[in-house]
């Protein structure tokens, strides 16, 4: 029974917080030939900014969290090298830094073993000058620290369905009407000063970046620069994208040209996150059910009260090993892809050598992931791509605790961890995987277990 003095908490987060942003947009005539069917393979502009946009919390031993407008890394080696240069710069522990990628499927190729093809001779030189600038964002981001304070709320877009598309008997990747709704949450961070003052907004939300697709020959942050534009000018304060486990999730309207559809689509995870933000009382405050008015009927008050701190950071590095597919050889794929057309068919061969290439060693691999307590909330990113099953059952595991899901954070391990039913039913993001069925809910295990520790460890 609720009673007087009951409270709404507003989960929160208190520390030492400095936000810094570079931009890293591509430069024109840099390799962005990330579809099949594309019969262009230099990018001939730009149609909103790329960024990278770093946090830093903590005071002692600090956490950085990297947003970066990207595609996905499709080596291992250039992953680490970029990752590498940043933590050497910053002299932090492995476990203290996540550089998470939107994943627009309208940026430059993230991949040096290309620097030999049309606009590859400008891929080192980009990745050289995107660790810098993660590195320089991050560095500004420690420098500026100062108190701070995070309030978390959950809000609602419809902008994700889901892609499981079954057509006469074959498994296609588009949006399935006949499926079930798809996982519609966004987690927002408002981040402000000691006085209030807006200092970033965080955003994480499960969608494929694929609005965009072999029609467009601009590199675009799709979706999430029109919804960090609305964001921003609103609030005043930059935002940070973090993908969500979106791995059969997208928009219904996607794989076009037209960049006006891309910013419909930010716009409206853009208004889903300012109401969200709008319905947050005060920073550091929450609603207290303070008193009862007379009027013609009795009036419960629900009035703004200070929260109590939420101090406790921590972090862990942590591995679960999955089982492999008997995988057959690239010449055997290559027969068995002998009737696709040439363009795709290279694109499909590409895409399976570089996945195998320093991350399988044996029959099983070690796939790692990184597991945050940040006050009342969780934090876990991984660089695979784990359907949205996996965000459910962390979330659902970890209570009352907001939860922060990232896919594409770090390295190594570029695959699709999908549910055992996509194996089934032969969907691409089950084929393309080096990973064995029960992959998904074997990681889902481990990190639910390793975030309970860090619940349990520090109060």
């Amino acid at each position: 029974m609720t009673e007087l003095g009951a409270r709404l908490a507003v989960p929160r987060t208190d520390a030492p917080v400095g936000v810094a942003r570079r931009d890293v947009t591509p430069p024109t005539g840099i390799r962005a030939k990330n579809w099949g069917p594309a019969d262009w393979e230099r990018s001939e502009g730009a149609h909103r900014p790329f960024t990278a946009t770093a946090l830093a919390l903590g005071d002692d031993e600090p956490l950085v969290l990297v947003a970066v407008d990207g595609t996905w890394w499709r080596r291992v080696d250039d992953e680490r090298s970029v990752r590498g240069r940043v933590l050497d710069a910053l002299g932090l522990n492995e476990e203290r830094l996540i550089i998470a990628l939107s994943h627009t499927h309208a940026g430059a190729v993230l991949c040096s073993a290309d620097a030999g093809l049309p606009g590859g001779e400008l891929i080192p030189g980009y990745l050289d000058a995107l660790a810098d600038g993660i590195a320089a964002a991050a560095r500004e981001a420690l420098d500026a620290r100062a108190p701070g304070h995070v309030d978390w709320t959950t809000g609602r877009c419809a902008l994700a369905s889901d892609r499981e598309l079954d057509i006469d008997g074959r498994a296609l990747v588009g949006y399935n009407p006949d499926a079930a709704p798809a996982d519609d949450t966004v987690i927002v961070g408002r981040i402000t000063d000691a006085s209030g003052r807006p200092l970033a907004t965080l955003v994480n939300y499960a969608c494929h970046p694929t609005t965009l697709a072999w029609q467009n020959r601009l590199v675009s942050p799709d979706y999430v620069g029109a919804m960090r534009e609305l964001v921003e000018a609103e609030t005043g304060a930059p935002v940070l994208f973090l993908q969500g486990a979106s791995g059969e999730l997208a928009p219904r309207q996607q794989y076009t040209g037209e960049t006006g559809i891309a910013d419909r689509h930010g716009r409206a995870l853009g208004h889903a996150v300012l109401a969200a933000l709008a319905l947050l009382p005060a920073p550091a405050a929450e609603l207290e059910l303070s008193n009862v008015v007379e009027s013609g009927a009795p009036l419960g008050m629900w009035t703004e009260t200070a929260q109590e701190p939420a101090t406790t950071i921590a972090a862990a590095r942590a591995e679960v090993e999955l089982e492999l597919n008997e995988l057959p050889t690239l010449d055997e794929l290559a027969r068995r892809w002998a009737d696709i057309d040439p363009r795709s068919r290279e694109e499909r061969l590409g895409r399976a050598r570089n996945l195998r290439d320093g991350y399988i060693d044996g029959p099983t691999v070690q796939h790692p992931f990184w597991a945050w307590r940040l006050g009342d909330a969780l934090l876990v990113g991984h660089p695979g791509e784990a359907y949205s099953a996996f965000q459910r059952g962390v979330r659902a595991a970890a209570g009352d605790h907001p939860v922060v899901v990232l896919n594409l954070a770090n390295g190594p391990g570029f695959v699709y961890l999908p549910t055992d039913e996509a194996h089934r039913r032969g969907a691409y993001q089950a084929w393309q995987t080096p990973l064995a069925p029960g992959g998904l809910d074997r990681l889902t295990s481990a990190v639910a277990a390793t975030l309970q520790e860090l619940v349990e460890g520090e109060r």
